[in-house]
């Protein structure tokens, strides 16, 4: 279980499925709930850490394309647009309940690279000190990898891993368009059930992981188990929930069991 007592950094990742509606606009009342809710959290003495993905959705749709770009250039034109269009909403959102953020664009190389690594410490560090909450995107518009598929973070599952890593962060939640990890498909099988808790990852949890997610998205919950292996490896706790489920941050806080925890088994 949980012990939600040693918790106090918390790193919160958002997908483009719980971020936006199927047409890729976005869903203001979800964003709205989560900034307050988080400003809240951040109230209660949490520091709180957003990785939002989203970008490439929102600049496809506020560019008026019917669809998820596919030629590099225009990815990287729809993330900028998508981009500034997070970053608005979010600072006007937070701002309500007197949160200043911070925007964080990083990019693999940035991650590798030691002297680069100890100063994005420093500057999460800083902002945290601050009370600021850093919201936290790659860098679409120079990291041609997560937009191509090819060697990158992947995804933003990982690189909310990875960002959990850097801050040293006591708990990661990434919330999903599902409830977490099932034995079979939920979305075919209505027999399938939720595993509450995987202490360790083996090729029979892999395979309950299957393939991708949704259309606007990139990831499924095969990147998610990715991103459970750096936060076990760290030993910090992972958490994957629903997306779409109000409240739920409060929950996680207050101690209920909430969709599948990622954490070694402690003798």
């Amino acid at each position: 279980m949980l012990n939600m007592n040693e918790v106090r950094r918390i790193v919160v990742k958002v997908g483009t499925s719980t971020l936006t509606y199927a047409n890729g606009k976005l869903n203001i009342g979800r964003i709205e709930r989560l900034s307050r809710t988080i400003s809240d959290l951040r109230n209660r003495g949490y520091e709180m850490v957003l990785v939002s993905s989203g970008a490439v959705g929102v600049g496809a749709a506020k560019l008026g394309l019917r669809e998820r770009p596919r030629e590099l250039a225009m990815k990287q034109a729809a993330a900028a647009v998508g981009q500034c269009e997070l970053m608005h909403i979010y600072d006007k959102m937070f701002l309500e309940y007197g949160v200043n953020v911070a925007q964080i664009l990083l990019t693999r190389e940035n991650i590798i690279d030691d002297d680069q690594r100890r100063n994005i410490q420093n500057t999460f560090s800083a902002l945290l000190r601050t009370g600021a909450v850093p919201i936290v995107n790659e860098n679409d518009t120079v990291a041609t990898a997560e937009l191509t598929r090819i060697e990158s973070f992947g995804d933003n599952d990982t690189l909310s891993a990875v960002v959990a890593r850097i801050c040293e962060a006591d708990l990661l939640v990434i919330f999903s368009d599902i409830e977490g990890l099932y034995d079979a498909d939920p979305r075919k099988n209505p027999q399938a059930k939720l595993i509450g808790h995987v202490s360790r990852i083996d090729a029979k949890i892999r395979r309950m992981a299957g393939g991708a997610g949704t259309a606007n998205g990139t990831g499924g919950m095969a990147t998610k188990l990715t991103a459970a292996e750096l936060c076990m490896d760290a030993d910090i706790p992972m958490l994957v929930a629903s997306g779409e489920r109000e409240g739920l941050l409060y929950d996680i806080v207050d101690g209920k069991p909430v969709g599948t925890l990622f954490a070694r088994a402690h003798s």
